[in-house]
């Protein structure tokens, strides 16, 4: 069974009133990165490949009121992208990442995987740009929703604490 958003909200930090849903709560973007170097990906460990933080640039207020946001114009291609929020997924729960529709009517796609029970973080998720798009630092690309699962034991992975 999926949580309510008020359950997903209190597993989230920091929330805005505008990011809770009814079933899930909105992630936002806090940074792009584009891939440089090659990964690896073995039977015994991994390797993520370098990547290079793309920087937004300044512009005045785009109709949101933030005259300071910094966007990012993106052309077609892949992206790392970090949510701004601090995730913690609790006991008795598996999370799932969703793209925001307006991603999807936009021509993107977000790429996510399962965040198992006990993970802390700030997480990351693949963006696939199928036309240019400009998006804004802190605009909501991402909706989390948590539902209720058995497992065995908790996260306790490389990615434990990640990008805290």
């Amino acid at each position: 069974m999926y949580r309510a958003g008020s359950f997903v909200a209190s597993h989230v930090e920091p929330t805005r009133e505008d990011q809770r849903q009814p079933n899930g709560v909105d992630l936002t973007l806090e940074a792009v990165f584009e891939q440089r170097e090659p990964g690896r990906i073995g039977r015994e460990g991994k390797e993520i490949g370098e990547r290079q933080a793309r920087e937004p640039e300044q512009v005045g207020d785009g109709g949101d009121g933030l005259d300071d946001a910094g966007t990012y114009y993106l052309e077609e291609g892949s992206y790392v992208v970090r949510y701004g929020e601090t995730i913690s997924i609790p006991e008795g729960h598996v999370g799932f990442v969703y793209p925001r529709s307006s991603l999807m009517r936009n021509s993107c796609m977000l790429n996510t995987a399962v965040w198992d029970a006990g993970y802390t973080g700030k997480g990351e998720g693949l963006l696939q740009v199928h036309h240019d798009v400009e998006l804004v630092e802190g605009a909501r690309v991402a909706q989390l929703v948590l539902a209720e699962a058995e497992h065995d034991g908790e996260y306790d992975g490389t990615y434990q604490g990640e990008n805290l």
